[in-house]
C-alpha cells in the first residue's frame, strides 16, 4: 500500500512564484514531449519507465533526475507535486488513482481508462482526494476546434443533424512469433494488470494500441481526440448515447493484432442525432472496393440544417465560409498543459476533468465492445453506465486485473 505523501494540501493554491516538482511516468515520445512543455511551469525532478532505454532518454531531459523503474518509488517522493502519466493505456487508471491517493495532481494522457468501470472508479477517486486531473485531450484547448464547438452550440449551422468522425485505421497484421524478452525491458511489469502473455515486440510501445489487452484501438486513440470535440458540442460531457451498432470492414488475423482496424461505428443519442465513427481506408474486399468518401478527413464534421462545419488539426471549413471570418489565432489561446498548471495553482477545475475524460473514453469502449460482439445493435444507459438487457455485453465493462498489479496495491 502507498502512504499519502506530505504534498500540497487539496484546496490550497500555490503562491505566485512556486514551481511544482514534476515527475514523468512513461518516457516514450509523447511523454518526453509533454515533459518538455511542462518545464515552463515547474521543475522536472524524476522520470520513470520499465524500459531501461526509454528511461535513459527521460533521464537525459535534465541533470540529476531520479530515475527509478517502479512508479511507486516516484509517488513516495515528497518533492513531486505533479505526475505526467504517459504510460500505455492499460496502466493509466492504476497509476492515476495511486498518484491522487498519494497527494499528487495528474496530467493524464488519453484515453483516461481501459474500461468503463475503471473510469467510474477514477472519477470517484478524484472527487474523494480533491486532486487536479487533466485529461490530455489537447484539442479541447485548440482555437479551431473550440470555434467548431461554438458554431454548433450557438446554432450558427442550424439544428445539428449528424456528426461524422474520421479516424486513421489501426495496423493490421500477423500472426506474430514470440521472442526472447530484451534485457532492457521488464516485461512482467510492462504487462502489469493485463493478462500475462508471451513477449512479442509487436505488443510493446506504440504498437500496444493494436491489442485489446492494452487498448481499444482507433476508437480510444484518435477517437478520444475527435469524439471529445463531438461530445462537447453535443452537450454530452456528462452523459452519452443510448445505442451503438457497428460494422467491421476487416477482421483481425488470428495470432496477430486483435483490435478491429477498419470499421464503421454509429452511436445514437436520445435526441435522435447520430454520431458515426469511420476509419479512413481504401481496401479491396473481393470484387468490391470500400472507400471512405473523399471529403472524409481525420477530424470531425458537424452537419446542420443550414450549414456543415468540418474541423481537423490546423484547418476548419464550412459550407458557409462567412461563418469562419473571425477565427481566433492559435497563439492567443492558453495551451492545454498551461491550463493544467493554472489549475494546479488555483485549484479550479481543468478544461478536461476526470468525468469528461471518462465519458469520452467510455464512448470508445462501448464501440469496441460492439465490434467484439459482431457489431449487433446494443442499447446503452448513460446514467447507469450499463448495456440494457445484455449480460454478455456488460461482461466487457470491466476487466480482471492480474495480481499483484491491481487496485489492492494502491
Amino acid at each position: 500500500m502507498l502512504a499519502a505523501a506530505a504534498m500540497l494540501p487539496a484546496g490550497k493554491a500555490l503562491a505566485a512564484n512556486d514551481r511544482p516538482g514534476i515527475a514523468l511516468i512513461g518516457c516514450g515520445g509523447r511523454g518526453l514531449s509533454v515533459a518538455k512543455q511542462s518545464l515552463e511551469f515547474g521543475n522536472l525532478v524524476a522520470v520513470c519507465d520499465v524500459d531501461a532505454n526509454r528511461l535513459a532518454k527521460g533521464a537525459a531531459l535534465a541533470p540529476g533526475l531520479a530515475a527509478p523503474k517502479d512508479f511507486r518509488r516516484i509517488l513516495e517522493r515528497k518533492d513531486v507535486d505533479v505526475i505526467i502519466n504517459a504510460t500505455p493505456d492499460h496502466w493509466h487508471t492504476l497509476i492515476n488513482m495511486a498518484a491522487m491517493k498519494a497527494g499528487k495532481d495528474v496530467y493524464a494522457e488519453k484515453p483516461l481508462t481501459l474500461t468503463v468501470d475503471e473510469g467510474r472508479r477514477l472519477a470517484r477517486t478524484a472527487e474523494q482526494t480533491k486532486r487536479i486531473l487533466q485529461t490530455g485531450s489537447q484539442q479541447r484547448s485548440d482555437p479551431l476546434f473550440r470555434m467548431a464547438v461554438d458554431l454548433v452550440k450557438s446554432r450558427k449551422i442550424g439544428d445539428l443533424k449528424r456528426v461524422v468522425v474520421g479516424l486513421p485505421k489501426a495496423s493490421y497484421g500477423g500472426p506474430f512469433a514470440t521472442r526472447p524478452v530484451p534485457p532492457e525491458l521488464d516485461w512482467d511489469f510492462y504487462q502489469g494488470p493485463a493478462q500475462k502473455r508471451d513477449y512479442m515486440p509487436e505488443r510493446t510501445h506504440f504498437r500496444y494500441r493494436h491489442w485489446y489487452d492494452y487498448s481499444s484501438g482507433p476508437l480510444t486513440d484518435w477517437g478520444c481526440h475527435h469524439n471529445d470535440i463531438a461530445m462537447w458540442a453535443l452537450g454530452m460531457d456528462h452523459s452519452g448515447p443510448v445505442s451503438v451498432q457497428a460494422i467491421s470492414h476487416l477482421d483481425p488475423v488470428p495470432g496477430g493484432y486483435d483490435v478491429h482496424s477498419q470499421f464503421t461505428v454509429q452511436y445514437r443519442y436520445a435526441s435522435g442525432i447520430t454520431h458515426t465513427c469511420i476509419t479512413m481506408y481504401t481496401t479491396q474486399f473481393g470484387t468490391t472496393p470500400l472507400v471512405v468518401p473523399t471529403e472524409m478527413v481525420n477530424g470531425v464534421k458537424f452537419e446542420g440544417s443550414e450549414a456543415t462545419v468540418t474541423v481537423q488539426r490546423g484547418k476548419i471549413e464550412s459550407t458557409r465560409p462567412e461563418l469562419l471570418t473571425e477565427v481566433p489565432p492559435v497563439k492567443s489561446e492558453q495551451s492545454h498543459i498551461a491550463n493544467f498548471f493554472e489549475c494546479v495553482r488555483t485549484r479550479k477545475e481543468p478544461l478536461c476533468p476526470p468525468e469528461v475524460g471518462h465519458r469520452v473514453a467510455s464512448l470508445g469502449h462501448i464501440g469496441s465492445i460492439c465490434l467484439r460482439l459482431g457489431g449487433r445493435p446494443l442499447r446503452w444507459d448513460p446514467q447507469k453506465e450499463q448495456f440494457v438487457g445484455d449480460t454478455e455485453a456488460n461482461r466487457y465493462l470491466a476487466r480482471e486485473q492480474r495480481k499483484p498489479y491491481s487496485y489492492d496495491t494502491i
